[in-house]
């Protein structure tokens, strides 16, 4: 009841809070204060009148000395809007924040921002996650703690690069105009979301907010990459990573969205075994038999490099009755392959993964290359045929063997997604996903090789912007190593709180999966990775010395300096010197900026925070990168606590869709739309809403809720009000 009841607190507190320090009845007197001080009541001193003579019904009326008010019980419509706007002005709710930092306190609350991103107006979910704050802030505000809560904003990145283009596209424009539309566009966003959530009634040091595209931030931003560069933390390599074809940039994990419904064409294929594995040559009938694999990426078969194998499982040859056809599986595959293939599968021989070591196949398309049998743990038998496909250069896995066994990690698909030379003729220029897919298993089919189509509905990872799936494809990045960061996080994330606790098992099952942390994009609206390369060798400089200069023209001039100064003041002799390289002629700009996650994630300063509140969508995203990034450099956690709450979601429980037509905008819950069917129920109504909803699950809204809300606060106002305007002092 405490938290709700802060909801109608949040019109008060400015003025009332001088008189608090008298002691109890602080929260009961803020709703008396509200009627009396902002609303004309009289506390009926001097009014009592004659008592009735008589024993009338009323004969005790006017010797009951309550105070009296022209507040109406009861506002709708345009009337309940100006008299909120009146109460926001009168009680003076923008010096709320001020206030409560003059005043004296022993101990300071500090609520981090998790800078929401400037890309679009205020909506709904802005509205659980900003107003779930400002209740916490209240309530650690009325236990005498000093609140200290500043406003973020994360202003770079390509939405909004996308969204301040429009359809005008990248084509013609210099990265200096790009960042100049980017900027514009951000800062619109930036001033339609202040207003949203100053409106709501949210206490917050509005004048001092911070921007990840001020200079100062990011000037502090690459102190926090230096730290990490000098600690071999940060490098630059040459591997696979998520790419976006439709973005054309890398993007890392917590930038993906997995689609459950994407369909692949799923192939069996087989690769004929021109080697047999000096373990079981000896076994009668194996002249003709070929490893069968599948794959969901048929278009990664011309990559293929080696083909994978669980060391302790068991694999059978085994012959297919319809046609005689050789075949090497998984002995425990052996009933889904026949079932799989409508025949039966007869056991000429069975012998454990280790003895196929030393094995060697063709490959189906290209015929003069030949591809090893390799042991791998990550071979699994829940799909397939428990002999893994392995691309090196288009799996995170497969290049993990890459990287054991020597293999190669040439990549035959280009920035837009499609087959580059190295593919060969009849794929060079083909899309992968589409016509590049339909040619590889065409090419299959006319080489006998395909043994089976199917389509395979599974999880695919998406671009989070441009709802587009995505390939793995290796280029030169920069990186960071998170497997050397992963066991400091997780012994820092042990001192933590967190809110539901359920949720700190997610935050340690993303730190197992994350090994690296691409930080690189191939964008223009962003931090530039301060770098430099040689024009003829391509080896990068970088440096305490080199940063140390940028980050300083970063901090008077902004981040645009990177492109509008001359190499010579980027790189002044004074820094060549220091750093023991040659002449400033020898090297060019680098022209990648980094990841977002990285320009947020380094939003802590050099103090504690006692709490991040943020939506559940941050375990793989902003509550990992400031852990990392921190722990990285202070050896700690950014935070004491976590709070991990919900989603917004349909009364359905449905995720908010215009398609569906079930989206909420606080805009239109505040002042009513043009439907009747959607009143203005005005802030407090929004605010009641999220102090009754369980945030740990997912937060309905919607009229039933919206009309519950309003009720609640019209009882509560029913049943208080008398009561509380007697404890007027």
């Amino acid at each position: 009841m405490l938290l709700c009841r802060i909801s109608l607190v949040s019109q008060t507190l400015p003025r009332w809070g001088r008189r608090s320090q008298r002691g109890g009845g602080l929260l009961l007197r803020a709703v008396s204060f509200s009627s009396s001080r902002c609303h004309g009541v009289s506390s009926g001193e001097g009014s009592a009148q004659p008592a009735e003579s008589g024993s009338g019904q009323g004969q005790y009326r006017d010797t009951v000395l309550l105070p009296k008010t022209d507040f109406p019980m009861k506002l709708t419509g345009q009337k309940l809007l100006d008299k909120e706007l009146e109460i926001q002005q009168d009680c003076k709710f923008a010096d709320l924040y001020s206030w409560q930092r003059e005043r004296k306190a022993k101990k300071e609350f500090c609520l981090h921002d998790g800078p929401p991103y400037a890309n679009g107006d205020p909506h709904v979910g802005h509205a659980l996650n900003k107003i779930l704050k400002d209740i916490r802030n209240r309530f650690e505000m009325l236990r005498g703690r000093q609140v200290h809560y500043v406003p973020g904003w994360d202003c770079h990145g390509l939405p909004i690069e996308l969204k301040a283009l429009g359809e005008l596209g990248t084509s013609g424009l210099s990265p200096l105009q790009i960042r100049q539309k980017a900027r514009e566009f951000a800062e619109g966003a930036i001033a339609r979301q202040m207003a949203a959530f100053q409106r709501w009634g949210v206490m917050a040091d509005w004048d001092q907010c911070y921007y990840t595209f001020d200079g100062a931030y990011e000037a502090a931003q690459l102190k926090v990459f230096q730290e990490m560069h000098s600690k071999g933390l940060i490098y630059q390599d040459y591997k696979p990573v998520f790419w976006s074809p439709s973005s054309r940039t890398a993007l890392a994990e917590a930038e993906l969205e997995y689609n459950a419904e994407h369909v692949s064409r799923a192939i069996y294929t087989t690769f004929p075994l021109a080697t047999l594995p000096p373990n079981i040559t000896k076994e009668a009938g194996l002249d003709s038999v070929s490893v069968l694999v599948w794959t969901t990426q048929p278009w990664t078969i011309p990559a293929n490099q080696a083909i994978c194998y669980m060391p302790n499982a068991q694999y059978s040859v085994v012959k297919r009755l319809d046609n005689s056809e050789l075949l090497l599986v998984a002995t425990e595959r052996t009933a889904n392959m026949a079932a799989l293939l409508g025949t039966e599968l007869e056991v000429v021989s069975t012998f454990t993964g280790s003895q196929l070591e030393g094995g060697i196949c063709k490959h189906p398309t290209i015929p003069s290359k030949e591809v090893p049998l390799l042991p791998a743990n990550h071979v699994t038998m829940a799909k397939g045929t428990g002999l893994v496909h392995t691309a090196p250069a288009h799996g995170m896995e497969d290049y993990s063997v890459a990287s054991q066994f020597k293999l190669s990690v040439d990549c035959i698909v280009n920035e837009d997604g499609k087959f580059t030379e190295l593919a060969g003729p009849e794929l060079h220029n083909l899309s992968v996903m589409n016509e590049g897919t339909d040619r590889v298993i065409s090419m299959l089919k006319e080489c006998g090789s395909l043994v089976k189509e199917e389509r395979c509905v599974h999880s695919y990872p998406y671009d989070w912007r441009t709802k587009q799936p995505v390939v793995i494809r290796p280029s030169k990045q920069w990186f960071i190593n998170t497997a050397s960061l992963k066991d400091k996080a997780k012994e820092a994330l042990q001192k933590v709180r967190v809110l539901p606790e359920s949720a700190r098992s997610s935050l340690l099952a993303m730190l197992d999966r994350r090994t690296y942390w691409c930080i690189s994009r191939q964008r223009s609206w962003g931090v530039p990775i301060p770098v430099f390369y040689h024009r003829e060798t391509g080896e990068a400089l970088i440096n305490k010395h080199t940063v140390s200069h940028v980050a300083q023209l970063f901090k008077e001039k902004g981040s645009d300096c990177w492109w509008e100064l001359p190499i010579e003041t980027l790189l002044p002799a004074a820094v060549l010197k220091k750093s023991k390289a040659g002449p400033v002629g020898d090297y060019i700009r680098g022209e990648d900026v980094l990841d977002i996650w990285f320009d947020s994630g380094a939003s802590w300063s050099d103090s504690r925070a006692d709490a991040y509140v943020e939506g559940k969508d941050q375990i793989g995203g902003w509550f990992q990168s400031s852990l990392l990034t921190s722990v990285a450099v202070r050896n700690k956690a950014p935070y004491k606590s976590l709070v991990v709450h919900g989603f917004a979601v349909s009364e359905k429980g449905e995720k908010m869709s215009k398609s569906l037509g079930n989206v909420v905008d606080p805009d239109v819950v505040i002042n009513g739309g043009k439907d009747p069917s959607t009143p203005a129920f005005g802030a407090d109504v929004l605010r009641w809403w999220v102090a009754e909803s369980n945030v740990f699950s997912e937060v309905q809204i919607g009229p039933n809720a919206l009309n519950s809300a309003r009720d609640s606060i019209s009882k509560v106002g029913l049943r208080l009000l008398p009561a509380e305007l007697n404890r007027i002092e």
